[in-house]
């Protein structure tokens, strides 16, 4: 008996033992984790926009025309930190956010000295062309590489001619709008167009790309017709929405006009009853506040409830360029800046953007693979790529250049 009692006694004392030993080697494990990830430096993202950006202007903000921003992408980049926190502090990878607002290009080397003494090479760049191709080809160089975000220029230019290996879009380009209602159009069989152009250069840029979308899709560009606001009455002609639609042969009027104001007025003005799309009216989106699949109304929300205004498409254009920012830095926390790009642009790595499919950036000019919303200022009638639209390997390439198009050459 009394063997009996001792050897239960030492039995159950070996297994107190085996399960302190365990623990012991248990929180040294998790000590070991914590410091191997203590050594990974912190990994900033500079924001960088113009503090004189005319989009950001209290008048213009004010008015809120369709798909135009209606405040800084600094808040979507934040949301974007905080929805992959999770996965960040698996990985042990620490990341922070600094805004960085530019007087004005000439400011770029300073800003980029500052950037570089910080260890920062991740650029998300909310900028309009022409300080973007400033950025871009400045960057790499200043801060010994460096990736960079394009999420709110629609350049068809800084795709192709004007492309560069270090940069990435995910804000759609200009001909994967158009694409989206060329396809729209001629999956409805409204097929003749009435083309109203803007004299800004931008609209001038929009008017050519939905031409090539038209001529890509079958359509028929009937006329194309300028307006003008402007307050002279010899040109009273250029705004007067019913004389600049009065012919009848048109099923939509199509109209390109980057500022807004115009544009706005048309819908219900035509002088014969027609839909307006462009600029107003139908248009083409990365992002609706009123998408209500694949998680659409959560993301809405958490933005809504994080800067007091929707999301539109430049905001959800940041939350996912952070996000790839993410990806890159989860899979490999000690790739250099290069070996990111490459896995990125290579199509080695995904994200979700809420939008139906996994997205991955195109080799060839470095613009994120997205479906793109067709609607109005009430809701949703579409999503392209319609149904029905073929593409010999990825569907989401009927959308703007195809790589047999594009005339970029640069790989990072």
């Amino acid at each position: 008996m009394f063997a009996c009692v001792f050897s239960l006694t030492v039995s159950r004392l070996r297994t107190r033992l085996s399960l302190v030993a365990g623990t012991l080697l248990f929180g040294l494990a998790l000590t070991t984790g914590m410091a191997g990830a203590a050594t990974l430096p912190p990994f900033t993202v500079a924001v960088i926009s113009l503090a004189s950006d005319p989009r950001y202007a209290s008048r213009q903000l004010e008015r809120a025309y369709p798909e135009h921003p209606g405040g800084r992408v600094l808040d979507a980049a934040r949301m974007a930190v905080e929805d992959s926190a999770m996965e960040l502090q698996e990985e042990g990878v620490v990341l922070k956010l600094r805004d960085v607002q530019l007087a004005d290009a000439q400011a770029l080397p300073k800003v980029l000295a500052e950037l570089k003494l910080a260890r920062v090479q991740h650029i998300i760049a909310d900028l309009p062309p022409e300080v973007l191709s400033a950025l871009v080809q400045q960057a790499p160089t200043a801060l010994n590489g460096a990736m960079v975000l394009n999420v709110s220029s629609d350049s068809d230019a800084l795709r192709n001619e004007a492309c560069s290996g270090a940069m990435l879009h995910t804000y759609p380009s200009r001909q994967m709008l158009t694409d989206s209602l060329a396809q729209y159009l001629a999956a409805r069989n409204w097929r003749k167009l009435l083309l109203l152009q803007g004299p800004l250069p931008a609209d001038q840029l929009q008017a050519a790309a939905m031409v090539s979308s038209a001529k890509r899709y079958g359509l028929k560009i009937l006329q194309t017709k300028p307006f003008k606001l402007s307050g002279d009455p010899r040109e009273r002609d250029l705004f007067n929405t019913r004389l600049l639609t009065n012919e009848r042969e048109h099923d939509v009027v199509a109209v390109m006009d980057s500022h807004g104001e115009f544009a706005r007025t048309l819908p219900y003005a035509t002088q014969w009853p027609r839909p307006v799309l462009g600029s107003s009216g139908l248009m083409a989106m990365a992002w609706h506040p009123q998408w209500e699949r694949n998680g659409g109304p959560q993301i809405s929300r958490r933005f809504q409830k994080l800067s007091n205004r929707p999301m539109q498409s430049q905001d959800w254009a940041a939350w996912i360029a952070l996000k790839a920012v993410v990806a890159g830095l989860v899979g490999n926390p000690k790739a250099d800046i290069s070996q990111q790009l490459k896995q990125l642009r290579g199509g080695e790595l995904f994200v979700d953007g809420n939008k139906g499919p996994r997205l991955s950036f195109r080799s060839w000019d470095g613009q994120l693979r997205q479906p793109v919303l067709l609607g109005h200022g009430d809701g949703i009638v579409g999503l392209a790529p319609l149904e029905g639209v073929l593409h010999p390997t990825e569907v989401m390439d009927t959308l703007g250049m195809d790589q047999k198009e594009s005339k970029c050459r640069m790989r990072p």
